[in-house]
Parts: structure tokens; sequence; C-alpha cells
């Protein structure tokens, strides 16, 4: 299995470079022809998720959007889909950042019960303990 970079999925999303966007689009037909997968790493969406925020400013709800329409698309094999999928969930009920829900959701999903934070905003999760 091959795995993305960020801005192959940067391209895929956004389509700011047009030659590059048509190369992506062929290599993700190419994988659905074969049956095959491209795998996303958990990494790769906390970056995606500060450039398109960041460098495009996308609104938050068109950032969930995008990961909730690739989720569904079978060429994309998620590391810790479930993180992912909370990540989504939780995005839209709560105003916490995406990388400090990312970031939570992903500890919880290696058994940690908690993460360690200075950030007061992010320790209104229970998935964060405010060091003090």
């Amino acid at each position: 299995m091959r795995a993305l970079d960020t801005n192959i999925i940067v391209r895929f999303l956004v389509r700011d470079d047009e030659k590059q966007a048509q190369l992506v689009y062929e290599k993700l037909k190419e994988v659905e022809r074969n049956d095959d997968q491209l795998f996303i790493p958990l990494a790769v969406i906390l970056e995606v998720i500060w450039v398109l925020e960041s460098a495009y400013g996308l609104s938050r709800s068109d950032v969930l959007d995008s990961f909730e329409v690739m989720r569904q698309m079978p060429i994309f094999a998620f590391e810790k889909g479930s993180v992912l999928d909370n990540l989504i969930i939780e995005g839209r009920r709560t105003r916490l950042d995406l990388s400090d829900l990312l970031i939570a959701f992903s500890a919880q999903a290696s058994d940690c019960n908690t993460v360690l934070t200075f950030d007061k905003k992010a320790s209104r999760l229970s998935l964060f303990q405010l060091l003090k």
C-alpha cells in the first residue's frame, strides 16, 4: 500500500494547481480501477487541518465536510479511522481546535486516558488535563 502526503490531499480538496490536481485525480481513478487503497496517516490529517484553515481560510465546517467525504471513499485507508470519525463528530459539537481534538482522540485510541496540557481551552474537553 502507498501513503499520501499532505500536498496530494490539498490538491485533491482545493484544486489550487490545476495540473497537479489533474495528476491526483488520475492517480485516484487508477487506484479505484485497481480496487486498491491509499493510506493516510494521522500526521497528514493534522497538517491538512492546519493548511486548510490557515493557508486557505476554509471554515471549520468545510474542513470537517471534506474529511467526511474522504472517509466515505473506499480508496482511502486512514490510520485509526475511528479517530477521524470522532474528530468529525466532536468537531461539529464543540468549538475546540480541530488539532486539539485530533490529538485527544489519537491518544485515546492508543489507550491513554488523558492528555496533559497547559492549554486552558483544550482542558475543557475531558480527554485533557490541565497541568498546574
